[in-house]
């Protein structure tokens, strides 16, 4: 298993292996369904929206449609202007979408088709509409195409009226639907009146009823992203997949944001919490505040267990710098943070979270890969592996506890529906990782040391 991974390192500026990201349009496909009655469209080959469909899938156990351009070799070579007008046509006549959200695929970007121009061109049903935004694969990640297409969404359909209508913006970053019911929930709570975008809870997540619905009944609706306009405020959770989207509606309709880190452990979901209750002007709820103090009662429980145990957490970097700060708090040392996601303001940010800590010899990648890792890992091992599904060849090649948290997880099931934020989210993941830890305690015991108490 992974036995080609050297201890010995060199740089390696134009080369990734096993990089902890996924392309742009994986992205933009997922933002899309968080739009209700909105076909994502891939204006691409088939085979690769087929993939980004599959990886979608794979992840959250749940089918998720799209459509594609189809393009052919006349299409890479000439264009795919008139395959976008023939699809549209064809997409709103045969499955009656209220939008159509185009992403762009490498294929499209390369032979610089003008997606503005050629939407303006298509005649839309009344009632009907269509966006789009550029993702690239050879640039950025998923994480990217997420954040761009938020922001397209605002672009393209946000309007305000002059008269604001008391509401709250959030953008709630790439999370899974259990995260968005989870900040929703909080919100709900201080009595909030607000629009999400994007709003995959209900979509991704959606009940068995016995009956198919391509459309199902969440995500949020074209009336309420133009809506957005008239919002009071913006709470953009997560820096690199929601900022872009949170500054898009500042700059067209003039309301002001503000930037959290991803609401996971004690002190960041303090920061979401505390700016609810400065909007809603409201006592914080009892339910909260217990919440917080179970999940404050439970690290002091498990300190045993989790204090000084060195930790190697990899995937999208605001649930990477959210995990960071709460494995911080549960008193242990990230030794390894890595992203596949490109920017260094991730790297500063991890830093900041090492020294406000007091942590020494940690290490922070942006752009990074999980060969990379391997070799860190190789070079001084950890206890404690956090990431998505690719990392389980590392965790059992090194023979270490591997707690699964993030994007993707393919080869587990429910995960997506239980939410990493919050106080709840944070008592999920001080489960997660306590009993990785008790449980490699138990296997590695010898006959006699081994405890029914632990």
């Amino acid at each position: 298993m992974l036995d080609y991974t050297k201890k010995e390192k060199y740089d390696r500026s134009a080369l990734r292996i096993n990089p902890a990201k996924t392309c742009q349009p994986v992205g933009a496909m997922y933002a899309a369904l968080g739009v209700h009655e909105c076909m994502p469209h891939s204006h691409g080959s088939q085979g690769c929206c087929a993939f980004h469909r599959m990886f979608l899938t794979r992840h959250f156990k749940d089918p998720a449609m799209a459509s594609s351009s189809s393009f052919t070799e006349g299409a890479s070579v000439f264009g795919g202007g008139s395959n976008l007008k023939t699809a549209a046509k064809n997409i709103f006549d045969i499955y009656n979408p209220t939008i159509i959200a185009v992403h762009t695929t490498c294929l499209s970007e390369t032979i610089g088709d003008d997606l503005n121009s050629l939407i303006q061109g298509i005649d839309l049903p009344e009632g009907k509409y269509m966006v789009h935004t550029n993702t690239p694969s050879y640039k950025g990640s998923h994480i990217t195409g997420f954040s761009n297409m938020v922001a397209s969404f605002i672009n393209y359909l946000s309007v305000s009226s002059g008269k604001k209508n008391g509401k709250l913006a959030i953008i709630p970053g790439f999370v899974n639907p259990g995260d968005m019911r989870e900040m929703k929930r909080l919100a709900g709570l201080l009595g909030i009146s607000y629009t999400m975008l994007p709003d995959t809870s209900g979509v991704m997540d959606s009940p068995m009823t016995g009956k198919y619905e391509m459309y199902p009944k969440g995500g949020t609706t074209v009336e309420e992203i133009i809506g957005l306009g008239d919002s009071e405020f913006t709470l953009s959770i997560g820096r690199f997949a929601s900022e872009a989207g949170a500054e898009a509606l500042d700059k067209k309709c003039h309301v002001p944001f503000k930037t959290l880190p991803m609401p996971i452990g004690i002190g960041s979901t303090d920061k979401y919490i505390m700016e609810l209750q400065s909007f809603a002007k409201a006592e914080i709820p009892y339910e909260i505040e217990e919440e917080r103090g179970q999940l404050v009662d439970i690290l002091i429980d498990i300190h045993p267990y989790t204090y000084n145990k060195k930790v190697a957490i990899f995937g999208d970097p605001d649930t990477v710098l959210g995990l960071t700060e709460f494995v911080l708090e549960m008193g242990m040392i990230p030794k390894y943070v890595v992203t596949g996601t490109p920017g260094e303001a991730f790297e500063t940010a991890a830093e900041s979270l090492f020294t406000k800590f007091g942590m020494e010899g940690c290490k922070a990648k942006a752009a990074g890969d999980l060969y990379e890792l391997h070799q860190w890992i190789k070079e001084e091992g950890v206890d404690l592996l956090i990431g998505g599904t690719h990392g389980k060849y590392i965790a059992r090649s090194e023979d270490i506890p591997f707690v699964r948290a993030g994007f993707p997880i393919i080869d587990r099931y429910i995960h997506s529906y239980m939410p990493l934020v919050g106080y709840k989210g944070g008592m999920r993941l001080a489960e997660l990782i306590t009993n990785a830890l008790m449980d490699r305690q138990d296997r590695d015991s010898t006959e006699e040391d081994f405890e029914m108490v632990m």
